[in-house]
Parts: C-alpha cells; structure tokens; sequence
C-alpha cells in the first residue's frame, strides 16, 4: 500500500469536466419542447394535421398526443442490459446512436405522421436509456461531496436544451415552409454528435472496472477523477472501500430484476423510493406547459405571443435550476422536496381556479375577450411561472440526484432503469392523455397536479431519507440501519469506521501468520 507516501491535494476538475460533457450531450431535453412550438405551426399543421368541413387543417388533440407522446420506457430499461455488457461508456455510444437515427427520421419526414411517429420512437429510446445512463455514470463518477452537485447540473443541461428549442421555434416559426420546424428538429442531431464524439475520451465507471476485475484501469480512472498520482493513499482508500462493498455485493450471484424488489438490504425501499419519485415528478404539472404551453396559452387570451411565452419558461426553468446546484447540497434531497411540493401547490391550485372562474371558453375570438377575461390569463401565466420556477429548483433536479445514488453496483442499473422507466411511462401518460383531458375540464386539469403535489410531500416525509454527503456505499448503510427518513439527517455512517478495523484486523492476521511461520 502507499500508506506511507505523502498525500497529494486531490483536485475534482477532470471528475467536472466529464460531467459538464456528458450533461452538454443530453440537451435533447430540447426534445421535449420542441415539439409545443412545432404543433401551432402552420406548414406543420398543413403536412400532419386534418382537413375539416371548411377547408382549414387542424391538429386534433388525438394526433397531437401520438405525435407528441411517443417517448418511450423501453430504452431506459433496456439500458440496464447494455450497461453491465458493454460497459457505462459503450452504452452512452450505443444509445446516442440509436437517439440519433430517430432525430434523422423525424427530420427527414415529408408528411407521413407515421414516419415522424416512428422517428419520435425511435428517438425516445435513445432518450429514454440515456436519461438512466447518464445518472448511473455521473453517481459513479463523482465525488462524493460533489455528486449532488453534478448530477443536478445533468437537469440544467436538460432545461437548457429545452429553453434553446422554445427560442429557435420562436425564430422560425415565422417561415412558411417545411423549415419553420425542421430546422428546429433537425438541429437534434448536433446533441447526438456531441455524445458520440466521446468515444475519443470518455472514461469507464471505476465501479463496473472493479466489478468486472479491471483493477488497474479502476486505479487510473480513480486518480485522475480525483487529479492524484495513481499511488497516492486516496487511490488506495478508494479501491478498497469499493472492494469491500462488491465482494459482498456479489456474494449472492448474479443480481435479477427481482431483487430490485427483494428485502436484502432494504433494496425494495430504495428501488419503490426511487420509482415514486419519478412518478410524482411526472404529474407535478411542470410538463403540461412544456408539452402544451403553447396551445393552452392561446386560449388563455394573452397579447403576448404563445412563442414567446414559451421562452419566458424555459429562461425561468433555466433561472431555477441554477440555485439548486447550490440548494441540492446545502439544504439537502428532503427539504429541496418537501419545500418545492409545498411551492408547487400552491401554484397548481391558484392558476387551477382562477383559471376555471374567469377564462373566456376555448376558442373564443380575441375581439370577444372581456377585461375579466384577460386578467385571468395574465394570472394563469403569472402562477404557471411561479410553478415551472419551483420545479426547477426543487423537483426537477432531486429525484434524478436521487436515483442515481440510492443504490449498490450489484443492482445500480436495474434499479435506476426502473425508476427512469417509471419517468417516461408517466411522461408518455401525461402527454398522452393531457390534451383531451384539458379539453373537456380546462384549467381544472391543474387542480390533479396540485392533488399530486400534496400526496408527493407526504411520501417523501413518510418514507424517503436524506442522502446528502455520503458515499454510494454509506447510503446502502443508511438503509440498512432501518433509520427513520423523519430522523435520517442526523444520522452518521459507520462503514469507514468498520473498514479500518478490518483492515486492522487482518493485517494483524497476516502479521500473525508470518511470526509463525
């Protein structure tokens, strides 16, 4: 061991680097927003929209939610199998290819709904396995005291792509031809490009090269994650804390789907944990404006162009993620939740209600609007603001930081899978079903996420425990030892602690065995 060697200063900028690339990839969060602004186009409208009695093409709600919804679960689950085969880099490559070729589809599409159906598909598979990936790699790769950290600048990554869709549909919206939304789509690709181009320097995980018994290739990730020679004693600390906690990781064989579920070291609790959370996120109402934002504030009466709206949202998206790089470590996973369902709520229901009581119904002519009816809207916009603001600071970011730290090697893909699968199922539900629901209740389909909202504060104070400041093996502890979530922040790992003992332990042994031989 190089106990004896003199320590060098780590530095984290190379573990930084990695994650700010890696998040830069994953801007087809600009997928998502897209396509609000291409469905109000005209030439778009024209090409996959229907002909009505009068001559005039239209998008009904059920061709928007097949156009729309298509993102799929499946690439998120099957990620799990290509991240232990291939490894968490080759699995970055394999499924930025894949979203690439559905970005290539859709942009090449004439006026087939179902070929930019099928490349929506395809794309969403791609989405979906790197919305998993990405969490594993970054929770893998981080350091601990940063990891918060890292991965919420994953979700400003993500809103960053989506206000850059909001201001380049604003730019060609105008055109009056196939390029209003193509270019927008198009420029997809360019997101793809970037991840693959990894292939030249990203590194592996430290933890799949130890599972897989590539040790030193582990210790020279490991030290130039952390900016030390790879003799230094933090490589040491480092490999043997992650060798005790997969040697006994894989004492049981090969892990199952199933024991994501299974009772061994509370994984049931962590896999549903991180599930639930995705779940609520999904229907906190936040993806409503994205998705549909456009089209359900025009029939809100504002003067201001829905385009414009849009990058009003996505600008204050991007505004509140940027405390919660801060707020995720100083306040922690708990309070970031527990404060922004509260937040949350609270705008759900006001823009729900006042909504309901003063907005003119869908349709009526802009000449028709009384003053009422105008102030209703400005106040729908105003707490739709508040809502996406509180999102991004709070819920946006924390259950992705979460899910990438909840759980052991063994399971770590399966498990993170399950809960990015859960994330995009719900996705796929709620722009599925969101416009016709809004369709025959209006704003009260707001009054359902501030339902939601309420029961998420309730769950997390009931049964998710804070995780801020320890290490992917401390949080297995943390489960282990059947703490209370209520009482979880005080609590302190003891597995540095037994590992030095064992060490102790068997040095002694060895010590032992030599005198007496």
């Amino acid at each position: 061991m190089a106990g004896a060697s003199s320590r060098a200063v780590p530095t984290n900028r190379y573990a930084i680097l990695l994650a700010i690339f890696i998040a830069f990839g994953f801007l087809f969060g600009y997928d998502i927003g897209v396509i609000s602004g291409c469905l109000i186009m005209p030439d778009f409208i024209r090409r996959f929209g229907e002909q009505g009695a009068d001559g005039e093409f239209f998008l009904s709600s059920s061709r928007q939610s097949i156009i729309t919804s298509l993102l799929s679960a499946g690439g998120a689950l099957g990620q799990a199998f290509t991240s232990d085969r291939f490894g968490r880099r080759g699995s970055i490559l394999i499924w930025s290819a894949i979203f690439t070729i559905g970005v290539a589809i859709q942009t090449a599409t004439v006026s087939s709904v179902a070929q930019i159906t099928i490349g929506r598909f395809i794309a969403g598979l791609g989405v979906g396995a790197l919305s998993a990936i990405v969490p594993l790699y970054n929770g893998e790769t981080a350091p601990k005291a940063l990891r918060g950290t890292l991965l919420v600048l994953y979700q400003l990554q993500i809103i960053i792509g989506l206000f850059l869709s909001y201001v380049f549909d604003l730019a060609t919206h105008h055109l009056n031809n196939a390029a209003s939304w193509r270019i927008p789509v198009g420029l997809q690709l360019l997101w793809g490009v970037i991840l693959l181009s990894g292939i030249f320097f990203l590194p592996e995980s430290p933890r799949h090269l130890l599972g897989t018994d590539r040790r030193e290739e582990a210790r020279n990730v490991i030290a130039a994650l952390n900016g030390v020679p790879t003799d230094d004693p933090l490589v040491d600390e480092e490999v043997e804390q992650l060798d005790y906690a997969i040697k006994a990781e894989n004492e049981g064989g090969k892990a199952t789907w199933m024991e994501c579920f299974s009772t061994r070291n509370h994984l049931w609790k962590r896999t549903g944990n991180g599930m639930m959370l995705q779940f609520i996120q999904q229907l906190n109402g936040q993806n409503f404006y994205y998705y549909y934002g456009d089209t359900f504030f025009q029939s809100a009466g504002t003067q201001l162009s829905p385009y414009v709206i849009q990058v009003v949202l996505g600008a204050v998206s991007v505004a509140g993620t940027v405390p919660a790089l801060y707020l995720i470590e100083a306040w922690g996973r708990r309070r970031s939740l527990l404060t922004g369902a509260l937040l949350e709520a609270a705008c759900s229901i006001i823009a729900g209600l006042v909504g309901h009581f003063t907005l003119a119904p869908a349709g009526t002519a802009k000449d028709l609007l009384t003053h009422r009816n105008k102030q209703g809207g400005d106040t729908l916009i105003a707490f739709a603001v508040l809502h996406v603001f509180s999102f991004s600071i709070f819920w946006g970011p924390t259950p992705w930081v979460y899910l990438g730290e909840s759980f052991p090697l063994r399971v770590r893909p399966k498990s993170i899978a399950l809960g990015s699968a859960t994330n995009w199922l719900w996705n796929f539900l709620l722009s599925f079903f969101a416009p016709r629901i809004a369709a025959k209740i209006g704003p009260l389909i707001l009054l359902i996420f501030f339902g939601m909202l309420m029961f998420g504060y309730l769950y997390v104070y009931l049964f998710v425990p804070e995780t801020k400041g320890l290490s992917l093996e401390e949080v297995d502890e943390l489960y282990r030892s059947g703490v209370k979530p209520w009482n979880s922040e005080g609590w302190r790992p003891h597995l540095t602690d037994h590992m030095q003992k064992q060490t102790i332990r068997d040095s002694d042994e060895k010590a032992s065995e030599e005198k007496q031989g």
